[in-house]
């Protein structure tokens, strides 16, 4: 088969070019690859959609979904040397997924808007996975997620039989606490004790972002950009003003990071 003279592909192509490519006389590379070894490109090529995203780049987000894409298929196509599943298989499950997950849709579940459509995917969810207590959910949910990620979805599942603050101040308030514990295993306590405490003021900060409705990841991710920038701003002061950052004081850059910072 020939796939140099094609003017345009589709996904069928896609699969034939993989197992092309995997066959003992195709890739040497791709010959030799496992679910394991290939397991962080999956991860580099999602975070690499969610920066196209980011950045309205539509030529780009193209590209990656399609980097995406080549993974879902090389994982199929060695499950399938494996004797597990095929690509057919993985598309006829989410197919079935999403049918069983939309009653409301499929069925006669009844939903007006998003909230009560959101309501009943996570109901069938859980049904579906013979999930009758709600720490069920949480074990459920991927411990490979970042873990602010991962933090807000257990505590959303939490809220969802009662277990949460009334409001934004519970929330705000049990931050203060959780401080105040890390700032005395600071003062007292050993690293272990240390490393306890900054989790807990972490998962309490998160609890914050969900009730301000605010995204605790992107947040971070502003943030990181936001000090950046910032840093780049006081190393133009400290070369224009002849500044050795290295050498200055910690008084001193403080007070180029305020100058910038207004």
């Amino acid at each position: 088969m020939s796939f140099t003279k094609k003017e345009r592909y589709d996904f069928n192509d896609l699969v034939e070019i993989m197992k092309f490519l995997r066959a003992p006389d195709g890739c040497p590379w791709d010959r030799v690859q496992t679910h394991e070894s290939i397991r962080s490109n999956l991860i580099e090529e999602t975070y690499e959609v969610i920066e196209a995203i980011d950045t309205k780049d539509n030529e780009l987000m193209k590209e990656e979904l399609g980097d995406v894409l080549l993974q879902v298929v090389f994982h199929s196509e060695m499950a399938e040397e494996d004797g597990a599943f095929n690509i057919d298989d993985v598309i006829h499950d989410v197919c079935h997924k999403l049918v069983i997950r939309h009653p409301h849709v499929f069925g006669d579940v009844k939903a007006d808007n998003s909230e009560e459509a959101l309501a009943s995917w996570n109901d069938v969810k859980m049904k579906t996975k013979s999930q009758k207590k709600q720490s069920e959910a949480m074990l459920s949910v991927s411990r490979a997620l970042p873990s602010l990620m991962r933090a807000t979805k257990i505590q959303q599942k939490a809220a969802k039989v009662g277990f949460d603050w009334a409001d934004v101040s519970g929330a705000m308030d049990k931050v203060d606490e959780e401080y105040c514990e890390l700032k005395e295993a600071v003062n007292n306590g050993s690293e272990a004790e240390m490393a306890e405490e900054l989790g807990d003021l972490l998962f309490s900060v998160v609890n914050v972002s969900r009730f301000i409705g605010a995204d605790s990841e992107k947040a971070l991710y502003d943030a990181c950009d936001k000090f950046t920038e910032r840093f780049q701003e006081v190393e133009k002061l400290c070369e224009e003003r002849n500044i050795d950052m290295e050498s200055a004081t910690v008084c001193e850059l403080d007070s180029l990071w305020e100058e910038v910072k207004k």
